[in-house]
């Protein structure tokens, strides 16, 4: 039986000790790391060149920033297999700011973490990251809803038409979804198995052609399925 493939990453950050850092506690898990950027013009490159599984993108970076290399690394032609089966990025930095959560997510990142993470952490992020999961914890959604209910003057106009393809009971799952809640808190809130849940959120990402539930929950508020004040009871 052949051993499945290592995990493969890129880091970009444009401290050279930052990228040592986090490379040795990669390797120390067995993650191969396949390549080192010190801006984001080389981490496009690097991603063309390596086709890694996980890119560790800092935000702050010369030349090219850290959101647009996220969305030229994730743009048509750019990930490794294509659809949502990709590359993935991980947004590393060290400013906890809201504008920046939006705007690593929006430009198509599956998950953000601040500098300070700890090694098993850090380690555990790229593994899920990996797996087909988001990095979103329930605390960072709501800070996400909290900046949309400041940057919106005027309510949505309605549903964005994609959502026309999910059932009545994948659109409740996705906004409910939007407002923060992990699969055990939705199973819990509509009575369902964990793995039901799991079924229903797949079933959402595939028909609307989603990579992960972060861009879920960014459709959900961008389509106006619901409101920025919707909050968990």
């Amino acid at each position: 039986m052949r051993e499945p493939a290592p995990l493969r990453a890129v880091i970009a950050d444009d401290q050279a000790l930052v990228r040592t850092g986090f490379g040795m506690i990669l390797a120390a898990d067995g993650i191969e790391v396949t390549a080192e950027a010190a801006d984001g013009l080389e981490a496009v490159d690097a991603v063309r060149r390596t086709r890694p599984d996980v890119v560790l993108m800092d935000v702050r970076m010369p030349n090219m920033d850290g959101i647009e290399a996220t969305r030229r690394i994730l743009a048509d032609g750019l990930d490794a297999t294509g659809g949502r089966d990709g590359t993935r990025v991980i947004i590393l930095t060290t400013y906890d700011l809201d504008h920046y959560v939006y705007a690593a997510l929006t430009a198509g990142a599956s998950g953000f973490l601040l500098k300070d993470v700890t090694p098993e952490h850090l380690v555990a992020a790229v593994r899920l990251v990996r797996s087909g999961d988001a990095l979103l914890a329930p605390t960072i959604t709501r800070r996400l809803i909290e900046r949309f209910a400041r940057r919106r003057e005027s309510p949505p106009t309605g549903p964005h038409a994609d959502l026309s393809e999910l059932t009545a009971r994948e659109l409740e799952v996705l906004g409910l979804l939007a407002t923060g809640l992990s699969n055990a808190e939705l199973a819990d809130r509509l009575f369902l198995s964990p793995t039901t849940v799991k079924t229903h959120v797949g079933r959402i990402l595939s028909k609307l052609g989603l990579r992960d539930r972060v861009q879920a929950v960014v459709l959900a508020y961008e389509s106006g399925l619901v409101s920025p004040r919707s909050r968990p009871d």
